[in-house]
């Protein structure tokens, strides 16, 4: 903005100074143009011709100068112009002298570079400029070759009026042709800086936008935190608890119990490596069937649980790796503590852009009276943010069937 506020108070500048040459040039011409009349023949010349052409000429001077820096609506700069044409008629009609073709060139200098709308306005005043010099010029040869032959007094207004018609032709093509090209730059560089001062807004945009993004993740990943592992660790407790109270009386529940918290433990460790992870700016990248085959051989290892696995090597984005693991274990845990399951089935594959996690367990089932915990509703929650669902099947001793669906991104898509 800056920039455009100084190109603008230069070009102003190089207006001023133009109209003072315009009004002196103008001043040099028409003293030149009256000393020739005045030497031409004095006895020839009647008094009031000297008058008349004096005060056109402080007339042309005025109206040049008011037109640089007083006029500014178009209309009167117009009615201006008609009064310049008419002191240039008298002028040449009673000079009939060459040099009139300057004081053309001088006059309409000022609206050949102030007229900004088009070009149709500088064509229409150039040819009322040039029909009026052609005008003056017969007018003014007529009184000029009086007494001589007529083949010579063709011959020499002919070729006078077409002279200088061809330099106020030169003059109109290059003013306009400078004007033209003046007139681009501007527009160029009033656009180079618009694109500056936007990529200047969009860097502060992006700016913030990061902020906010930044933002937003942390919130997200705390929000992951105490969701999630917090959940595990009061399962942890409360599974610990109940496994006291049942060592007695029931030890192979208390066994479950513990092998549950166990997985529970294990499965908040994970989600707080990974949320410090994320947090660093680190994310764990690991594959859905590598993070599947972990977390099963872990439990394996750990319990008598059997688990038997059919996972494709899906291409998925870190969070959407993380949900679907967390999923497994929540599954997991869910079929030992509330269906006494001692077998599960994994499998895990995508159908164009959808990957679809089911477990299944070989538990006692629910029925009617299933009732969804708190993981299951996040779960769901977290399924829903990712474009997809949770559907879950359970029928009295046949065991529970937990299927998850998600969109997998396009940049996520194996070729």
């Amino acid at each position: 903005m800056e920039n455009r506020h100084k190109f603008k108070i230069t070009i102003e500048n190089v207006r001023k100074w133009l109209g003072l040459v315009v009004v002196a040039a103008l001043a040099v011409m028409e003293a030149v143009i009256c000393a020739q009349y005045a030497s031409s023949d004095p006895d020839a010349q009647e008094w009031w011709m000297y008058i008349m052409l004096v005060v056109c000429c402080i007339l042309l001077d005025v109206s040049a100068a008011l037109k640089f820096y007083v006029i500014k609506p178009l209309n009167l700069k117009l009615a201006a112009y008609g009064a310049d044409f008419f002191f240039l008629l008298v002028m040449s009609v009673i000079t009939a002298n060459d040099f009139t073709v300057v004081l053309y060139c001088l006059v309409t200098t000022e609206l050949y570079t102030s007229n900004n709308e088009s070009l149709k306005l500088s064509f229409i005043i150039f040819g009322i400029s040039a029909g009026v010099f052609v005008l003056s010029f017969v007018l003014g040869g007529i009184r000029l070759y009086r007494g001589v032959p007529v083949y010579t007094a063709v011959v020499g207004i002919v070729g006078g009026s077409l002279f200088g018609l061809f330099i106020l032709l030169i003059h109109f093509a290059v003013i306009t042709a400078f004007m033209r090209f003046y007139r681009m730059s501007r527009r160029l560089s009033a656009a180079l800086a618009e694109a500056d001062a936007s990529k200047a807004e969009l860097e502060k945009a992006y700016e913030k936008l990061s902020k906010t993004a930044v933002y937003e993740e942390r919130n997200r990943i705390a929000k992951d935190i105490h969701d999630n592992a917090g959940h595990s660790i009061t399962a942890v407790i409360m599974q610990t608890e109940a496994a006291k109270l049942l060592v007695d009386t029931d030890p192979e529940e208390a066994k479950n119990k513990i092998i549950s918290a166990n997985i529970q433990a294990k499965n908040a460790l994970d989600q707080m490596r990974s949320s410090v992870h994320l947090l660093a700016g680190r994310p764990a990248a690991i594959s859905l069937k590598d993070g599947i085959e972990e977390i099963v051989a872990q439990t394996v290892d750990s319990t008598d649980l059997k688990i038997r696995c059919d996972v494709e090597d899906v291409a998925l984005g870190e969070e959407r790796t993380r949900f679907l693991c967390n999923s497994v274990k929540e599954c997991i845990s869910n079929g030992i503590r509330h269906g006494g399951a001692t077998a599960f089935y994994i499998e895990a594959k995508r159908r164009k852009d959808e990957v679809t996690l089911l477990v299944s367990d070989n538990g006692s089932g629910a029925g009617e009276n299933f009732k969804e915990g708190y993981g299951l509703k996040s779960m769901r929650e977290r399924a829903a943010e990712f474009g997809g669902g949770v559907r879950i099947t359970s029928e009295p001793e046949e065991g529970c069937e937990v299927e998850i669906y998600i969109r997998a991104d396009v940049a996520e898509v194996n070729p």
